[in-house]
């Protein structure tokens, strides 16, 4: 398998509710209008205590800084994985439990934090950009590795890399966060880019106004019967949205489109506390087991918890897994 490490230098971002009146102008330019934006990699996820955006530094310059605004420190680089040879992100996702043991294990016990973002076509996984040298160490081995340089894919040469590298010391054991699963069943779905305008003021409909006034939730507060989470994302061309079941109603059925199962999904939510980005292990805790269990799954890193969306008829036999992992762990 070939390993590519994209040329889209990523900020990782909250946004507070009750201050999303002040970005609704940028963030539709990103969300509907990219051929006025410079922007190539915008995700944008609304979760019950804020909204998670990660978006490449041409969309960020079209965010104006304010109190309702935190930015992570770091810049974030972006690697894909690839099955199929170099291709773009039109090719078939591999699946975040597929490159568990190749790629999150070894990063978390090389002490490098990642964030996930599952789309409809693809897995991203973001690492901090001064820990590429690090990634290209520990991955070297499994992978062809290749850099986009102006569109093309250039060979790593890691001989390069490794002069002078200094081996990281390996990272402590995890803690093990509990995980909760809302009732809610969700569709993982895509737009072909000419019909965004059809369903344009659905979207806006859905982000913006589909709730009470702004009301900041207290981290893992949230009644969890139900839980309020989309995500948007425009990617190089690529649409991906996740949803839940009852959202999907107010939408056209003829112009999101599915695989031919038609399948749903429920959540496994990571984190009873805010999560934060210096923690390693926390992806590798749940793709790990998942991936022993041979289970497919989506995974969605946020500013505060992450998430894990699995097939809807294994929901209990995993919720079970991975709290037993939980127990003997503790």
């Amino acid at each position: 398998m070939d390993l590519q490490i994209l040329e889209h230098r990523v900020r990782v971002l909250s946004l507070a509710r009750r201050g999303l009146w002040l970005y609704t102008h940028p963030l539709l330019k990103l969300l509907l209008l990219p051929r006025r934006s410079r922007c190539k990699f915008f995700s944008l996820t609304e979760t019950p205590e804020d909204y998670t955006i990660m978006l490449d530094e041409e969309g960020f310059k079209e965010l104006p800084s304010s109190e309702f605004m935190q930015v992570v420190d770091s810049t974030w680089l972006v690697l894909n994985v690839l099955s199929n040879g170099r291709s773009s992100t039109s090719s078939q996702a591999i699946g975040v439990t597929k490159i568990a043991k190749s790629v999150i294990a070894p990063l978390a016990e090389h002490n490098v934090s990642v964030l996930m973002l599952s789309t409809y076509q693809t897995d991203f996984i973001l690492v901090r950009e001064k820990d590429l040298p690090v990634v290209i160490h520990t991955l070297a081995g499994e992978f062809d590795i290749y850099k986009e340089v102006n569109g093309e894919s250039i060979p790593v040469n890691c001989d390069d890399v490794s002069n002078g590298f200094l081996k990281p010391k390996h990272a402590a054991s995890p803690t093990v966060h509990p995980v909760q699963s809302p009732q809610n069943r969700f569709c993982i779905l895509t737009v072909a880019p000419d019909t965004l305008p059809a369903i344009a003021t659905m979207l806006i409909d859905v982000l913006f106004y589909s709730h009470s006034p702004p009301k900041e939730a207290a981290p893992g507060s949230q009644d969890l019967d139900s839980i309020r989470f989309f995500a948007f994302s425009l990617i190089e061309g690529y649409i991906s949205i996740v949803m839940d079941a009852e959202t999907q109603k107010k939408f056209p059925s003829d112009l999101l489109l599915t695989s031919s199962s038609g399948e749903l999904w429920r959540m496994v939510r990571i984190g009873g506390q805010p999560l934060g980005f210096d923690e390693c292990g926390i992806v590798a805790q749940i793709a790990e087991p998942l991936a022993d269990a041979d289970i497919s799954a989506y995974y969605i890193s946020t500013f505060n918890f992450d998430h894990a969306l699995v097939p809807e008829e294994g929901i209990d036999s995993i919720i079970e897994l991975l709290q037993k992992r939980q127990e003997s762990s503790s």
